[in-house]
């Protein structure tokens, strides 16, 4: 090396790069910090970019606040764009890099190689997916690309490919500038890293809002005009999906491909990196790859699951951020390490909130533990002061009683919600925990007993065997499997005569004492009511009765009718 001085070369500079650059600055004032990007926005909001399309966010700049300059002046950070790093030699600590305005190839030197390469989109090989009007939504050019593309073309349909966080964001935005918009997604459901009877609730919203969504289903082909209004590539006109045995074409002015994104790992490659077995790059809780004095930060790296300890990778810009706070420490003697993640996340969809943290019922059972749900109907805070209502899904393990993750969707109130949850299985908090916890009530924001109160109180009782759970799914299986249960509807006639559980019998709360008789003690039993919570006085009462085997419906009817009558395979 000919400079005396420690040298960090940093590639990448969006959350990551621009954090580990950021923190190792302020760790020594002696190191030299290189920076390269081949793009010319650097730190920008990636999670703003579907609100720019809206017009939600006016400017783009407003997403772009810092460039170059601001580094240089604040940091004395030298970050320099529009150059992209093709090559990596460990052993002689180089990098080859290229001048993208010039064409320009040179080598610069490092003690210390930081990969903040991020992720690019996943285009999957389409016919006619190269055509004018179709794009994808990653950086600040493509956010510019689909507004001036909107605004130039006066376009009235628009498909989204995926319905990820990405392709619900867009879809909001598009449909809120009076785009008649469809959502094409291959699993079942909407949002599919939650559970089944938590993404029917954002179908729901989708197309209470005009939204047409197709989901089990992909397409195929990319129509488009014999060509361009330019003259350019051919511009598109319809996309052709395959819905189950049938084909159908959807008219379309845009197209957004949403279906994922995967790790940039050229760099890697070519540093010899070892990439785990998430495909991104394997580090330690530092930062450090297997290859000396080669670091990796951000949605490139791995992260590990706080639960499982497994390693893990949900590329989401909090966690780009605090890994490259991370690295940036350990780069300069600090003794920072990452603790893992939870994956915790939340996204607007039209009027409602999504959120989860941990893991889901799913990912719980696959990771063997023996999962206890509740679903948690309760409002925000009392209805005189405007509150709504909102889902708490939340799971414990049987076992231990450890708090393992939740899903939340309503209104408002979910993102403090989810928080309380994703602090408490951070600390790793038990289910009979959270009944404990002195969270602050006032009617203008809460209930008395707040709705994570609820929900701990829900899931002690139903480890503890004092008033076990029954979710809709389990129970529309167990009565597929022919098990003879007996299943009482506890409310109202009036609430009876909208829709109730098939083959229950139907005994109001009021009369159950009095009628207690015309039931089978020895019966396993299930009461429910609209909700859950006169569903679980019935079970007390039935309990204290004699009843041996009585379990409350979690989430009661509105759960079972939404997740159980809407999927008919569930009690085939």
């Amino acid at each position: 090396m000919n400079d005396v001085r420690p040298k960090i070369v940093v590639v990448g500079s969006v959350a990551a790069g621009t954090s580990a650059a950021a923190k190792a600055r302020r760790g020594s004032e002696d190191a030299k910090i290189v920076v390269y990007e081949r793009d010319h926005d650097i730190s920008y909001s990636g999670c703003g970019l579907p609100y720019y399309l809206g017009g939600e966010v006016e400017t783009i700049d407003e997403l772009t606040p810092r460039d170059a300059a601001w580094f240089a002046k604040r940091y004395g950070i030298d970050v320099r764009t529009g150059h992209e790093v093709t090559g990596a030699d460990p052993g002689a600590r180089t990098v080859t890099v290229r001048d993208l305005a010039t064409g320009e190839t040179f080598t610069d030197d490092y003690d210390e190689l930081v990969l903040a390469t991020g992720v690019s989109p996943v285009v999957p090989p389409l016919p006619g997916v190269d055509a004018d009007g179709v794009f994808t939504l990653r950086n600040p050019s493509d956010a510019r690309g689909v507004r001036s593309w909107i605004e130039g073309r006066g376009v009235d349909r628009a498909v989204v490919v995926g319905a990820g966080y990405i392709g619900l964001e867009t879809a909001e935005q598009l449909t809120g500038r009076g785009i008649d918009v469809t959502v094409v997604e291959l699993a079942e459901h909407a949002m599919p890293r939650l559970d089944a009877d938590v993404a029917g609730l954002v179908d729901d919203e989708l197309r209470s809002h005009g939204v047409e969504l197709v989901t089990g289903a992909r397409v195929t082909a990319i129509e488009t005009d014999d060509a361009s209004q330019d003259g350019g590539r051919h511009a598109v006109r319809a996309v052709r999906v395959a819905d189950g045995g049938t084909e159908r074409t959807l008219d379309a002015g845009l197209v957004v491909v949403a279906v994922g994104v995967r790790p940039n790992l050229d760099l890697a490659h070519a540093a010899g990196v070892a990439v785990g077995k998430t495909g991104a790059i394997a580090v330690d809780r530092q930062g450090r790859t297997d290859v000396e004095h080669v670091w990796a930060v951000g949605d490139v790296a791995e992260s590990y699951d706080l639960i499982t300890g497994e390693p893990a990778w949900v590329p989401l810009g909090s966690t780009a951020n605090k890994t490259g706070r991370i690295a940036g420490d350990a780069l300069t003697g600090g003794d920072l390490e990452h603790r893992g993640i939870l994956g915790t996340s939340i996204v607007r969809v039209f009027d409602l909130a999504v959120a989860q943290t941990g893991l889901t019922e799913d990912r719980a059972r696959e990771a063997g533990f023996d999962p206890v749900v509740v679903h948690n109907i309760k409002p925000d805070r009392p209805a005189y002061l405007g509150g709504q209502e909102m889902l708490i899904k939340a799971v414990a393990d049987r076992g231990t009683g450890r708090l393992l993750g939740a899903q939340a969707v309503g209104p408002s109130g979910v993102d403090k919600r989810i928080d309380v949850l994703a602090t408490a299985i951070t600390f790793g908090a038990k289910a009979e925990d959270l009944f404990h916890l002195d969270l602050a009530y006032a009617p203008t924001y809460a209930t008395t007993k707040d709705p994570v109160h609820y929900t701990g109180m829900a899931l002690d009782g139903a480890i503890s065997g004092r008033t076990p759970l029954v979710s809709a799914a389990e129970l529309a299986r167990r009565r597929g499997d022919g098990e003879n249960i007996q299943v009482v509807d506890v409310r109202s006639a009036k609430d009876r005569a909208k829709s109730a559980v098939d083959d229950s019998v139907h005994i109001p709360l009021a009369e159950l004492r009095a009628r207690a008789g015309e039931l089978d003690p020895t019966l396993p039993t299930v009461t429910y009511c609209n909700k859950g919570v006169t569903g679980n006085a019935g079970q007390n009462v039935l309990r204290l009765l004699g009843f041996g085997d009585v379990a409350n419906l979690s989430g009661g009817n509105k759960t079972y009718q939404r997740f159980v009558t809407s999927r008919p395979e569930l009690s085939d």
